[in-house]
């Protein structure tokens, strides 16, 4: 069941990170500059913030199983969407759409952890799940990359729409039930708004709330800029980006699930408080790349999949024991449209400090890596501060 919950995350995460490398090709298909792009980013991550919120209101009230699969279906649409895009105007609108659609499933995904995985073991759970980054770099980005390269830049999406009806398929027949959550009684819908904003006034979920944001703000500062960068200023070929995030996934495969077992032997503040404060060299590296040959680029990138990238893993297993669990799916659904804001803030700001010139070189990307220090900084601060609730007896 982890492993095909990975999957689906596989095909979200796919979906949000083939437009970074993609954004040279998109940029010369439309006439558009970076800025654009991180337009798009920040349309999706803002949209899926929004679904996020929206779904805290309802998320606990029905079978796990079957929210999954419907938010899966529409999921599929939206990429068939892109793929059809005719200019940027219709591709922002179905990123939005994509937004609004995947932004779900990751707060389902891990509530379904939540609910079937006890907590000490929920570490190593979460690294199985968040192996699907991993999946993702190594075989979806690049495989979609390369596509692009010879077919076109919308062919990634019909890929993403053919292993989304698979993955689909599989969720419907293996995926248990899932209804313990749900209690004797529905919660009145005159209490479903009045649920959500008490969510907000605990402080134990204002201070958990705080951390994902400004943890994925800090990476997306960093994270959407990086094809255009080696394109433009370091002279890849797009085609050869597809080597640098296959490095960083191959890398990310092994290290999430050590980091998820990790953080179950020495605690998942202690974990996430040392990833996030090693991962600061890697950030600042990037934004302030040398002239370096293609291998040397190979070489280094994963050390920022490893570190940028498994901070979410102790983050995530953390997240699943800061509410009771008859909250854990809405509280996980904020959270995850708090992310999604986060991740749109980033793009958004990363994006504004940048400018190119004619020759099609990027400045002020050495900006951006400085800011996702500091915030870097603020969260291994901050991380002591965020507690789960007491125990509330066995598993579903």
């Amino acid at each position: 069941m982890l492993w095909l919950l990975a999957l689906t995350q596989f095909t979200v995460i796919m979906d949000f990170m083939v437009m970074m490398p993609l954004a040279p090709q998109l940029m010369q298909a439309f006439h558009i500059g970076p800025a654009a792009v991180s337009g798009a980013v920040s349309a999706y991550a803002w949209c899926a913030g929004l679904s996020g919120l929206l779904a805290a209101t309802y998320i606990d009230r029905f079978d796990r199983k079957t929210l999954l699969l419907t938010m899966f279906c529409l999921f599929t649409v939206s990429n068939l969407a892109c793929a059809l895009a005719p200019n940027f105007q219709v591709l922002l609108w179905s990123r939005a759409f994509a937004g609004l659609t995947g932004g779900v499933l990751g707060a389902i995904v891990m509530a379904i952890v939540g609910d079937v995985i006890p907590a000490e073991r929920r570490g190593a759970a979460t690294g199985v799940v968040m192996t699907s980054f991993a999946m993702a770099a190594v075989g979806g980005v690049p495989i979609g990359v390369v596509l692009a390269a010879h077919f076109g830049w919308a062919s990634p999406f019909f890929l993403l729409v053919a292993l989304s009806l698979l993955v689909w398929l599989g969720a419907a027949r293996v995926l248990p039930s899932l209804t313990a959550h749900m209690g004797a009684a529905p919660t009145p819908l005159r209490q479903v708004l009045p649920n959500l904003l008490a969510l907000f006034r605990e402080r134990r979920h204002l201070q958990a709330f705080s951390l994902s944001i400004v943890n994925m703000t800090a990476g997306m500062l960093v994270i959407p800029f990086i094809s255009p960068v080696l394109v433009g200023n370091m002279g890849l070929a797009p085609a050869d980006v597809t080597w640098v995030y296959l490095a960083g996934g191959c890398a990310t495969i092994f290290t999430a699930r050590l980091i998820g077992r990790w953080a179950d032997r020495a605690g998942k503040q202690q974990v996430y408080r040392w990833v996030s404060l090693l991962s600061i060299a890697p950030l600042l590296f990037m934004t302030h790349l040398p002239q370096l040959p293609l291998l040397a680029l190979m070489l280094a990138f994963p050390f920022f999949m490893a570190l940028v990238s498994g901070r979410m893993v102790p983050l995530q297993a953390l997240l699943t024991t800061i509410p009771e669990p008859h909250k854990r799916g809405a509280f996980l659904s904020a959270n995850s449209a708090l992310q999604s804001l986060g991740s749109g803030l980033g793009a958004w700001l990363g994006g504004l400090t940048l400018q190119t010139d004619a020759a099609g070189h990027i400045s002020g990307y050495g900006i951006n890596g400085w800011l996702a220090a500091g915030l870097s900084l603020w969260t291994v601060w901050w991380v002591a501060r965020v507690r789960g609730a007491a125990p509330q007896g066995a598993p579903a």
